[in-house]
């Protein structure tokens, strides 16, 4: 059975650091370097607060087994990328990058997006300018912060990967 609710809360006076709790599970991680505001914008560094659905899980099929989930999966092609571009109508959608372009692809060199749990932040509608490609990931070493989204290290995201399903909602407070 899948958790209801994952909740995400920076550490007093860490802004860019805080724990994850999924049921009994207490696990660090780390946030956007803007801290958590409810004001999201693009390119503020910021972690959304709010209530969101987890989406899908997307895999480096190339790097590692599938891992244990009730979340929908979908593999991460070497073209695959990600809209963060506000003028475009593929605004916080995935795209196909070609393959010379600089565009952000989720086929990273490093392993920061082996592993990716989609959340629905402004998807619903889709508006210009107030954040994209909001992910838990794979944390950088020492818990570096993000660019907003929710970091945990391989062995912690895998935990909690097998307690996810599509009805968990993620709340960021």
């Amino acid at each position: 059975m899948s958790l209801p609710f994952i909740h995400v809360r920076a550490k007093p006076a860490q802004r860019s650091r805080g724990v994850l709790r999924a049921g009994p599970l207490v696990l660090p991680v780390a946030l956007g370097r803007g801290g958590i505001k409810a004001n999201k914008r693009e390119g503020d560094g910021a972690t959304p607060r709010g209530t969101f659905r987890l989406k899908r899980l997307w895999w480096r099929a190339d790097r590692h087994p599938r891992p244990a989930t009730r979340l929908p999966v979908t593999v991460i092609r070497p073209d695959d990328g990600w809209c963060e571009d506000p003028s475009d109508r593929h605004y916080n959608q995935r795209i196909k990058v070609p393959p010379k372009s600089d565009a952000d692809r989720l086929a990273r060199l490093d392993n920061l997006y082996d592993f990716i749990i989609e959340l629905d932040h402004n998807t619903r509608p889709r508006i210009a300018g107030r954040g994209s490609a909001v992910f838990i990931h794979l944390a950088r070493p020492g818990f570096a912060p993000t660019a907003g989204c929710v970091a945990l290290d391989s062995n912690a995201l895998l935990r909690l990967l097998a307690r996810l399903g599509p009805r968990t909602k993620i709340v960021v407070s």
